[in-house]
């Protein structure tokens, strides 16, 4: 068998450059592999060398590695060949997105961002003020939330659509979050420098995720985590509502459900009746619209601009009927003005800093993850790309910037970016015509939200977070993936029963649970050859798929880790047995050969190592072989360094598992 010496060779030897594949012998020739009982002929196959990896430093493989996790993206090819001048440029780009659009800007674009931004303006005001009730804030505050971080975010954000503001999500946490330990009617103002703390503690949390290039952080919130936290957040989020949409005084302040509904029913003596019938009169026209601009989105001017009508609709028939319904809360006095500074209002020290930091880094998370994903996916409809880091930094600055000018938790709302790409925005200056409209708002507008009854800003929140329960996604979790189902379920009965940030806490914990069960019990499967090709496939997944002879393949479909070394060293070991259980109950010739497909193999430490050495020592003593097909690079190259290579001799490393076959299969023919 001289094609079998040197079967491990390195990449830059001299001898592996010079010398041509080596040569299929008389015997390899003339070998057919048996895969069936007709003995099919399989064709000649030429065995290749397995190369080791170019020969690399420990400095050069950190190097490479930190690059793969913190630069996947290679975010300086751009600045490669460049002149100084041109670098400069570019730097400027890349850390002030607004540098790259402004140039090219044009009166077209203009206009149409102008329509987009008067546009979610209308949308932006009444949901300002009413999110900034969620959050148990005084209304001005989800105003002040609509000016400032947009323009922040016009200079530094890379989104063309996505809309900046105050969240139902975020708000919810926030509120919910705060108020377990301080009471926003006794200590206002203790409230609101914590608000105004965690806000900034988000911040700092976003941009540092950007800078140091963290932000898989936040992919431990999976899909269908947030599927399941979102929809659990809006049936919270509406039942709570039921106390302006009914007029109760005292209602309670507990975010589950069963305390929520009780406080419902334990004040029917407060409800009123000129509440109930203007509130479910708005809550059924704003729904109404949401439901017509669904279903034709040409026509989405109308859910977007209804929000604004109602309040003022509703602002003059209360004013017009106040001395006939004396009943109806409105909003009170709003001070007019810009925003006032913040920064003395921040809460560094004392007994409830750990509360805002803790605060601030969940409603970072949750307003981080929902406006990166808003971005991205209008990108994608009109095939730009969204930086994920330069997202987060620019998040995070507009938020560190807001709580120092009396703004709470801002990103990118999922309603207003979609009606500011329907409305057809270019960039985002449409942000910027929001922030004036706004301002406009603020300088002048204020007095006229006096007579605005509450149930308005109930029936808009109500109409805003209904869309956050997609029932849709649930059911298509329940068929493709039943762990994901799972996590789904655990967070929205956790946010109904327990609470929202517990109920969030048990649905990460949920996904992790699902990392590491996927880690430590990966999938290994036996292999069949499809007759007539070097296909080597799942046995119980492919119906032409015949096991060979002699041989038993398996295929390990996950890294081999300190996590997983000993339950794979024990799956092995049971397929082995079952197989030859299998042989002997089916009257087949004996096993002789265990193939190890390691194309899925993309990593593997020193528990896997002695894993694999402990494996062929004991298959040695029960006359078996084993055999590795097609280990990785980084695997190859661990293997040899520990020289376990040594040990499998020269038939013990081939790069496929047909090269494995048919070489075996020829050396035992071979032998008289």
């Amino acid at each position: 068998m001289g094609m079998n010496s040197n079967r491990v060779e390195h990449f830059s030897s001299p001898e592996a450059q010079a010398q041509p594949p080596a040569p299929a012998g008389p015997e390899s020739t003339a070998v057919s592999v048996i895969v069936s009982a007709n003995a099919m002929q399989m064709p000649p196959l030429e065995v290749h060398r397995v190369c080791l990896p170019p020969p690399r430093t420990t400095v050069q493989k950190l190097r490479h590695r930190l690059s793969e996790i913190f630069f996947p993206d290679d975010p300086l090819h751009r600045f490669k060949d460049q002149t100084w001048f041109r670098k400069l440029v570019l730097g400027l780009q890349f850390f002030f997105p607004v540098f790259q659009w402004a140039p090219n800007y044009s009166l077209k674009l203009l206009k149409s961002d102008v329509v987009s931004g008067l546009t979610i303006a209308s949308l932006a005001i009444p949901q300002g003020i009413s999110y900034a009730k969620l959050a148990n804030l005084p209304p001005i505050i989800g105003l002040y939330s609509s000016f400032v971080p947009p323009l922040i975010y016009s200079v530094l954000g890379s989104s063309r659509h996505l809309a900046v503001g105050p969240v139902s999500i975020a708000s919810l946490v926030m509120g919910t979050m705060l108020s377990e330990t301080v009471s926003y009617t006794e200590e206002p103002i203790l409230y609101l420098k914590l608000a105004f703390t965690a806000t900034f503690f988000a911040g700092v949390f976003q941009a540092s995720l950007g800078f140091l290039r963290l932000g898989f952080v936040i992919d431990f919130l999976s899909k269908a985590t947030l599927v399941g936290f979102m929809a659990g957040a809006a049936v919270i989020v509406s039942l709570q509502q039921l106390k302006g949409l009914l007029g109760i005084v005292h209602f309670t302040s507990k975010m589950q459900l069963i305390p929520v509904l009780s406080s419902v029913f334990h004040h029917i003596d407060e409800w009123s009746w000129q509440t109930i019938a203007m509130g479910v009169g708005f809550l059924v026209f704003l729904l109404a619209t949401r439901q017509i601009s669904l279903r034709k989105p040409k026509l989405f001017w109308i859910s977007a601009a209804a929000p604004l009508a109602s309040v003022i609709l509703s602002t003059l028939l209360v004013l017009c009927l106040k001395s006939k319904v004396p009943g109806i809360k409105t909003i009170g006095h709003l001070p007019k003005g810009l925003n006032p500074p913040s920064s003395n209002m921040l809460y560094f020290s004392g007994p409830h800093l750990a509360l805002a930091i803790k605060t601030g880094i969940i409603t970072g998370i949750l307003s981080l993850t929902e406006g990166i994903a808003v971005g991205r996916t209008f990108a994608a409809l009109k095939n730009y790309q969204v930086d994920g880091n330069k997202e987060m930094m620019a998040i995070g600055l507009m938020n560190m910037a807001g709580s120092c000018s009396s703004c709470y938790v801002t990103t990118g709302s999922f309603s207003r970016s979609a009606v500011n790409y329907n409305a057809g925005a270019q960039t985002v200056v449409s942000n910027v015509i929001m922030a004036a409209s706004v301002l406009v708002t603020l300088l002048f507008l204020m007095p006229l939200f006096y007579y605005t009854p509450n149930l308005i800003l109930a029936a808009i929140i109500i109409t805003a977070v209904i869309g956050l329960i997609d029932y849709q996604a649930a059911i298509k979790l329940w068929k493709v993936d039943k762990l994901d189902f799972l996590a789904c379920l655990c967070s929205f009965l956790g946010v109904l029963f327990i609470s929202v940030p517990l109920g969030l806490a048990i649905a990460v914990g949920v996904s992790v649970f699902k990392i590491l069960l996927h880690v430590t019990r990966p999938n290994t499967v036996i292999l069949g050859n499809i007759p007539g090709t070097q296909i080597y496939q799942n046995l119980s997944r492919y119906r032409d798929a015949v096991r060979v002879p002699s041989f038993l393949i398996i295929a390990v479909e996950a890294p081999m880790y300190f996590a997983n070394s000993t339950y794979l060293h024990e799956r092995i070991l049971r397929w082995i047995r079952e197989e030859e259980e299998w042989l002997a109950s089916n009257n087949r010739s004996n096993m002789k050969c265990v193939i190890l497909d390691m194309t899925a193999v993309t990593a593997i430490d020193t528990s896997g190592i002695d894993t694999i050495n402990e494996l062929r020592k004991m298959l040695d003593k029960r006359s078996l072989k084993l055999v590795l097909a097609n280990p990785v690079g980084s695997v190859m190259e661990k293997l040899h360094q520990s020289n376990v290579l040594e040990s499998f001799g020269l038939e013990g490393v081939y790069v496929t598992v047909g090269e494995a076959v048919a070489d075996i299969s020829s050396a035992w023919k071979a032998q008289p």
